[in-house]
């Protein structure tokens, strides 16, 4: 059973935001239902995009990738450090 605190907040008991996916940070309605008041979570998810609109969507971010590696160089040699990977790990044990 929930409570109305000083401030007119409530508390959703765990089991009933476990079962409709409410979490912390989700915004609810209020909506007067005669006697009683019904509770009704906002959905955050945005309507889905029709099949063309992903493809193109899809299509302009394929085309941003291709234009950001197209103006990387290619990988190079490391320089020589004067050490090898192989001796980083043999730092700080007895010989």
């Amino acid at each position: 059973m929930g409570k109305v605190t000083s401030k007119l907040q409530v508390t959703v008991p765990k089991a009933i935001a476990q079962q409709h996916g409410i979490r912390p940070g989700d915004e609810i309605d209020w909506i007067p239902a005669g006697d009683s008041i019904r509770v009704v979570k906002k959905s955050r998810r945005r309507p889905a995009n029709d099949v063309r609109e992903r493809l193109r969507l899809f299509d302009e971010a394929t085309e941003r990738q291709r234009r950001r590696q197209a103006g990387r160089s290619p990988e190079k040699e490391p320089k020589d450090r004067g050490w090898k990977r192989e001796d980083l790990y043999d730092r700080g044990r007895p010989r």
